[in-house]
């Protein structure tokens, strides 16, 4: 082969001309192609360098041929493996003679620029692949490169080992280069190297290609927990290149409809990762392919896929989960879709009732196992507050002095240990409400469709259960939009409710003295906050069980029954007095409109216990409360302190003043002359003093400390100077809902919406729903003029009405829940009788 030949061979293809797009556009596409083209040029150097080694060791075929460097040569001298691969290196140096096949020669050779099946290639890297384009390229023939890629991409063993990141040159490899001519183009050396060290994987007295790949880079113990063997980013530019190519793609949809089903079974049955870790290095090949969400793949690939990703143990799932934090927000997505796709395809394609459930649909099901990693690659990948956790309670939450009805039945008490918590997130030890920002926003990955299908009743039985037959979507909760989760925890709250008064009447029958199945609160209007808190602190103490039964309100003097609107009022009026400015438990920022606990308080922790009850109580009985709480109250109630960046909505001025001083540029010392000492106004406008540091009058603040002074003055304002109030406010709360699925299900931003309610109103919807007794019906005129009224109010007169009726102006979260709106005569006598809008109105 003369000089022309060779360089006709290493030619590159022509890059296509640039779009106009503005000099940086064309710079940027213009460093990708001299990308590829280097690439490109390793494969073909590799390619030649292949070519004189099978010249040297079996020679082109032909006995008369007069080539001193062909092995068919009569002058020839023969040579070893390792010597061949050294001279094959220096001939292509020198751009040494490189024969044709000889005819006779061309069935049976090993020559790899004339053969066209690749059967000995079992697994894959990127210069294989492009050296195996290349060729099929000049041949107009790209079914060998089809015919590989279904092999391999079918094989887990091939998947395992292919596209392994690349092990640094040997010492004799680098010697052999350094040796060489120093104005060779140094990707050609790099691909010079590679060969060699490929061509003694194939010589007989080494090992197969497929050892020396799992050889060199098995030893995962030298990995990092969220580390893999496997070169992603060969992966991606190898899509990149192919999945352009329609035949191609349809060889990768093939091979993964072959592969899941037997990567199911090893997982299954043969415990396949604990032998070999590299086995997850398929999953993260598969992954990369931006085409799987396609409706090619929805059909049968995906499906089968993600039934087999769903079976990775638990240590498998949780570092794919670190993986994939490290990819970009835009990556995150892609593979998000990838399984939100599926679900919404399966969802919208089936008819599902309460007789054909989703949660039996193994596709779906798997999906959302998979969507979990995802999840939590999310919240890794963002902002997390790992740190600042705030300390449990040191006296525990007194138990019952009642049988449970377990103990009743000779059984022990189910999640003593309080609510359940994610296994997946145990492994990683990170939790939802660790998250500040995520790298996409926690609503991309509610599932709408599904939500619409998804029977509450029976997912919940599936979620107390616990059965490994039966999957429950509130299992994982972020598939699940804020109306799904209360309906769960409406349930959950319920059935608890029953429970309690199934074990009312059996311990009532074993001590032989009749006992109240609810709890009863009988109140003086006058002396409301006294009443409940005398009798909520009884029940504290006695039997803290009897706050999970269900709430009747009785207000002295008065005839009512309680369907739920006195036990509203109840809530509104406690609220309305309880944080009265007045009352000094709670100091109100005009500027902000939101209530935040008052440090220099006179009250005993006692009230703040009580509102903390309140709370927890509107929750249970699924009542909102016209409270206004800067969101990380709802934080610090999930188990996180607060930081500085708290202090933007709970103290915006103070967010400002300090963000300034951290980024002043002077010398603060000098410019600012500020110390550890701050001053705080009590309730009668007096200042206080508290040091930061041990003698904090004495410690400047200056560039070097500025960081943490900034620190310890939050954590001092959200913490510290209001510890004593918060941990019985949190006790009261906690008194209500240890038990319950609440921390479980919900992110703080959701609590704060269980508690306040919703701000978006739909009056039309709420007139569709609404129920009539008392002999009025949706035709009775003075219906249709109520509802032609309250249409006609403004915005602003409408929600004056809702803080009339109900005492918020904000809706509950799902609107009518669980009933529909109740219009009937009043049972009320004296007073107009107030309810929730959305759960039962009286007029």
């Amino acid at each position: 082969m003369n000089s022309e030949e060779r360089d006709c061979e290493c030619a590159l293809p022509q890059a296509e001309t640039s779009p106009a797009g503005g000099y940086d556009r064309i710079q940027e596409e213009s460093d990708i192609e001299n990308t590829e083209a280097s690439r490109m040029k390793r494969a073909a150097a590799k390619h030649l360098i292949e070519r004189y080694y099978h010249q040297l060791t079996e020679g082109c075929g032909n006995d008369s041929c007069s080539n001193a460097w062909c092995s068919s040569s009569r002058g020839s001298h023969r040579l070893d493996n390792n010597a061949a691969a050294v001279k094959a290196l220096e001939l292509y140096k020198i751009n040494a003679k490189l024969c044709d096949p000889h005819p006779s020669k061309k069935g049976t050779t090993m020559n790899h620029c004339v053969r066209d099946d690749f059967k000995d290639v079992n697994y894959l890297t990127e210069e294989k692949v492009y050296e195996i384009l290349h060729i099929c390229g000049e041949k107009e023939d790209y079914s060998p490169l089809i015919r590989v890629i279904g092999r391999v991409f079918s094989s887990a063993e091939g998947l395992v080992q292919s596209f392994r990141r690349s092990k640094p040159p040997t010492k004799e490899e680098l010697k052999s280069l350094q040796s060489k001519d120093e104005d060779k183009d140094e990707d050609e050396e790099e691909a010079a190297a590679c060969s060699a060290a490929a061509m003694e994987e194939d010589s007989p007295g080494s090992s197969s290609r497929l050892d020396g790949a799992a050889s060199g880079d098995n030893d995962v113990g030298k990995l990092g927990p969220d580390e893999v063997s496997v070169d992603i980013d060969a992966v991606r530019r190898v899509y990149q290149r192919l999945l352009s190519n329609g035949n191609i793609e349809t060889a990768f949809l093939n091979a993964l409809v072959y592969l899941s089903p037997n990567v199911e079974c090893d997982l299954t049955y043969h415990n396949v990762y604990s032998r070999d870790p590299n086995y997850l290095n398929l999953f993260v090949v598969v992954m990369e392919n931006s085409n799987l969400h396609s409706p090619d793949y929805l059909e049968i690939a995906l499906p089968q896929f993600c039934r087999a990703m769903s079976k990775l143990p638990l240590p498998a799932l949780a570092k794919l989960a670190r993986l994939w934090s490290h990819y970009s927000a835009e990556q995150i997505h892609r593979i998000m879709e990838t399984f939100q796709q599926l679900i919404t395809y399966k969802v919208v394609s089936n008819e599902f009732n309460s007789r054909n459930l989703v949660n039996d649909d193994d596709a779906v099901v798997a999906a959302t196992k998979c969507l979990k990693i995802v999840y939590y690659a999310n919240v890794m990948g963002g902002e997390v507050d790992t740190e600042h956790n705030e300390e449990e309670d040191e006296e525990p939450i007194p138990e019952s002095s009642e049988l449970t009805l377990q103990e009743l039945l000779g059984e022990e008490r189910r999640n003593k240990k309080g609510p359940r918590v994610d296994p997946l997130e145990t492994e990683l030890t990170i939790r939802t409400s660790d998250s500040r920002r995520p790298l996409i926003p926690f609503e991309e990955f509610v599932n709408e469709p599904l939500n619409e299908v998804l029977e509450m009743d029976k997912d919940y039985t599936f979620f107390k259960v616990e059965t490994e037959n039966k999957f429950s979507f509130m299992t994982c909760p972020f598939i699940l939009n804020a109306v799904t989760k209360n309906l769960g925890l409406y349930y959950d709250n319920r059935i608890r409710m029953y429970s309690e008064r199934r074990i009312t009447v059996l311990y009532s029958l074993v001590q032989g003295q009749q006992l109240n199945p609810y709890l009863r609160l009988k109140v003086r209007r006058d002396h409301i906050i006294d009443d409940a808190l005398v009798r909520l602190e009884m029940i504290a103490m006695e039997n803290p069980a009897d706050l999970k039964k269900q709430l009747y309100v009785e207000f002295e003097g008065e005839q009512g029954v309680d369907e739920g609107g006195v036990s509203k009022e109840f809530f509104q009026l406690v609220v309305e007095e309880i944080f009265n400015p007045d009352i000094g438990m709670f100091a109100y920022d005009e500027r902000t409109k939101m209530f935040w606990f008052n440090p220099s308080s006179f009250e005993n922790e006692g009230q703040f216990t009580l509102i903390g009850i309140v709370l927890g109580l509107a929750i249970y009985n699924n009542c909102i409360l016209d409270v206004h709480f800067p969101m990380v109250v709802y934080r610090k109630l999930m188990g996180k302190k607060g930081t500085f960046r708290d202090l933007a909505d709970s103290n915006p001025v103070l967010y400002q003043s300090l963000k300034e001083l951290s980024e002043y540029e002077g010398s603060v010392e000098e410019d600012m002359m500020i110390t550890f000492q701050i001053s705080q106004t009590d309730l009668f406008g007096n200042p206080l003093m508290y040091d930061l540091r041990e003698n904090g009058d004495q410690i400047p603040v200056t560039n070097e400390n500025r960081k943490e002074f900034v620190a310890q003055y939050a954590e001092y304002m959200l913490n510290k100077s209001v510890e004593k109030q918060f941990k019985a406010f949190r006790r009261g709360f906690h008194m209500v809902t240890n038990e319950s699925p609440l921390k479980y299900l919900f992110r703080p931003e959701e609590i704060e919406l269980l508690i306040c309610g919703s701000r978006n109103l739909d009056f039309q919807a709420l007139e569709e729903t609404t129920e009539y007794d008392g002999g009025y019906s949706r035709d009775s005129r003075i219906i249709k003029e109520f509802w032609e009224t309250l249409h006609s109010f403004a915005e602003e007169q409408k929600r004056l009405f809702l803080q009339f009726t109900t005492g918020t102006d904000r809706a509950p979260v799902g609107g009518c829940l669980p009933s529909a709106a109740h219009i009937s005569h009043s049972h009320h006598v004296g007073n107009m009788q107030r309810a929730n809008v959305f759960n039962c109105v009286y007029i």
